[in-house]
């Protein structure tokens, strides 16, 4: 029989925290696997990666499904270094609780605090779980402060630890006929219910059923986070935390939501096969899904540009669930899809404005990539633009000379890719050193066209001009039209649209271009000789001529940061940060030391971040957000071209076979 409920589960934690081995423990404990994989040996199941093996990281995001009694669990195992972060915020926008893991040795770590914020502030239900509670130096009473001071006050410890720091260690789960863990219970649910408390002070208490209702209430809504203790690698304390995963966290039920509602859903994942066909995995929140419907998700491109993608599912498996309703996804569920050879992660099913906002921030920095045999280059090319799918964030293009360029969050991701590239495709590739990623912005409004010349004279028989002008901030690149609608038959009118989107990924001095509206002002054709590659080749002579008399200003991209450091440790991370060119704007005196908020801009924020635990003797904890832009100062960098430069006539009429 298929499963009433479904949960997607998210864990996440600070890298060695046992994350991992945690997954692995869960699918073993509910029968899902048949043999525990060890991350020492490169035998886990969700790190199926070659390179994730031998690493011991999780780099893709992966799905693993067990069952607790009717409720189906999708496991999601995300990475957790932060080079990886898209993947995280990308896991967060379908999860519907995490458990958050952290090690009783080592207590709450930089990154595991990191993590909780985000977990708050998206009020995403979460367990937590005290992981090597059988490892000498373990603590028990000091972890659960270390949880209350430096993560949040607001949690429940579900269970003690005898023996807490040996191999006999074991995790007694609270019960609530045990009237001083009800008490326990009780207290922490009446912090923030005024008529719970005044029951605890006066009576009636509250009953076993009402705490364990209230608890699941508030754990849902983010305001209380259960506490587990236990071993992954023992099984010690994982009955009670899969206790806690089914009775905790909101469960959605098979055919909750309006049954007429439309699909909507997130591609989360995608995987590419041997013979290069993708599978990719689709959380739905609404509607239903089957094998054989057509379906058009749509996409937000990295000039803020709408698209779009239609195809029919060809092939469509509902993760855990039984033979007789694999064929079928409900909201809530799972589904592995093919017969999309577009599809992208990040894709929506359903309206982009239902989405929400991302929970991470673009790539900032880029490197190009050069094949070590120039015989490779188109090989290369072909294997980045692959990966790209897979994470369509790091945005390959290629460059004259064999290079491609490629988007990165941080120097692990670079060697990932490199070791990717050598391992899964039989690629050797050198990475130039990173840099910033700069924007442009129309300074000013720019216009310019060309006319078909009826006399002769013509190079492209197609009439194009255009308007460049300021968009608000962050509006992306907005195209319109001042042409009479159908003016341009529509293939033409596409090549005129499309390729303004992509000539804008370089501005005047090859940077990519933001916030700038272009305006088609006039349009022209003679049938039928004139072909939508007219308008393609046309376009960016023309735009760049508009952009060109409007100027640009370059930007270089900021984060907004917030900083706790040990207050002797003051000095030197000032000097830090000024070095790094980082902005100070607040400087508070904070429990766990000084808090210091300000914004850094994007060139300085890897240096820093390397040199930050030297400098706080690994107790400095950072936050970073992507924050407003500022203008570049000093003499601004060109970026390499690779669009044939319209900037200059003649080169450019030549690179199109024009001349």
């Amino acid at each position: 029989m298929h499963t009433s409920r479904t949960l997607n589960l998210g864990i996440l934690a600070h890298v060695d925290a046992g994350k991992t081995s945690l997954t692995e423990r869960l699918l073993f404990d509910t029968g899902a696997i048949d043999r525990l994989g060890s991350v020492d040996a490169g035998s886990t199941r969700t790190d199926s990666g070659e390179l994730e093996r031998r690493r011991g990281i999780t780099i893709r995001t992966a799905v693993a499904p067990f069952r607790v009694g009717d409720l189906g669990v999708n496991l999601i195992d995300t990475p957790g270094h932060s080079d990886f972060i898209a993947e995280v915020g990308r896991a967060l926008g379908v999860l519907d609780g995490a458990v958050l893991v952290l090690s009783a040795v080592e207590g709450v770590q930089a990154q595991t605090r990191v993590l909780m914020r985000t977990l708050r502030r998206l009020r995403l239900p979460t367990l937590v779980f005290v992981n090597k509670a059988d490892r000498p130096g373990a603590r028990e009473a000091g972890t659960l402060a270390d949880i209350r001071r430096r993560l949040t006050p607001r949690v429940v410890p579900m269970a003690t630890v005898h023996g807490i720091g040996t191999p006999a260690a074991r995790a007694v789960p609270g019960s609530y006929r045990d009237p001083a863990f009800r008490d326990l219970v009780a207290e922490a649910l009446a912090e923030d219910d005024d008529a719970l408390l005044a029951r605890l002070v006066d009576g009636p208490p509250p009953g076993a059923g009402e705490l364990r209702a209230a608890l699941a209430d508030r754990t849902a809504r983010g305001l209380l986070h259960p506490v587990y203790f236990g071993s992954a690698l023992s099984g010690e304390g994982i009955a009670g935390l899969l206790d806690g995963i089914a009775t905790y966290l909101p469960a959605v039920r098979a055919g909750a939501g309006a049954p007429d509602a439309g699909p909507t859903g997130t591609v989360f994942a995608v995987e590419r096969g041997a013979s290069g066909e993708k599978t990719a995995y689709l959380r739905l929140f609404s509607g239903e899904l089957a094998e054989r419907a057509r379906i058009t998700l749509h996409r937000r491109e990295a000039d803020g540009a709408p698209g779009e993608h239609t195809g029919r599912i060809t092939f469509l498996e509902t993760v855990g669930a039984p033979p007789d309703a694999a064929r079928r996804l409900t909201a809530g569920g799972i589904a592995r899809l093919r017969g999309l050879p577009g599809i992208r992660v990040g894709d929506r099913l359903g309206p982009l404005a239902d989405a929400g906002p991302a929970h991470f921030a673009p790539p900032s920095l880029e490197s190009v990539v050069r094949p070590v045999r120039p015989a490779d280059a188109a090989r290369l090319h072909a294997a980045l633009a692959g990966l790209a799918d897979q994470d369509p964030l790091i945005g390959t293009r290629a460059l004259p000379g064999g290079g491609t360029s490629v988007l990165l969050y941080g120097e692990v991701q670079k060697e990932v890719l490199a070791a990717t590239l050598d391992e899964e495709f039989g690629l050797g590739a050198a990475f130039e050193p990173s840099t910033t990623i700069l924007r442009e912005r129309p300074a000013g409004t720019g216009e310019a066209r060309e006319e078909i010349d009826r006399h002769g004279g013509h190079v492209f028989w197609a009439t194009v001009g255009l308007r460049v002008e300021p968009g608000a901030p962050g509006s992306g690149n907005v195209f319109r039209r001042d042409t009479e609608l159908g003016a341009l038959p529509l293939a033409f009118d596409r090549a005129v649209e499309e390729t303004v989107h992509g000539t804008l990924d370089q501005g005047l001095r090859g940077w990519p271009v933001t916030d700038c509206v272009v305006t088609l002002t006039r349009s022209g054709f003679v049938g039928p000789v004139s072909t939508a590659a007219d308008f393609r080749q046309l376009t960016p002579l023309v735009l760049m001529a508009a952009l060109a008399e409007a100027g640009t200003e370059v930007y270089e991209p900021c984060h907004g940061y917030e900083l706790e450091v040990p207050v002797d440790c003051l000095g030197p991370v000032m000097g830090a940060l000024a070095a790094a060119g980082a902005v100070v704007g607040e400087t508070v005196a904070g429990a766990e030391g000084c808090v210091l908020r300000g914004t850094i801009p994007a060139r300085g924020l890897t240096g820093f971040e390397g040199r930050l635990p030297g400098l706080t003797r690994g107790e400095g904890v950072w936050w970073t957000a992507a924050a407003a832009d500022r203008p570049c100062g000093g003499s601004v960098p060109k970026r390499p071209r690779s669009d044939g430069n319209p900037l200059n006539r003649a080169e450019y009429l030549r690179s199109v076979g024009r001349a």
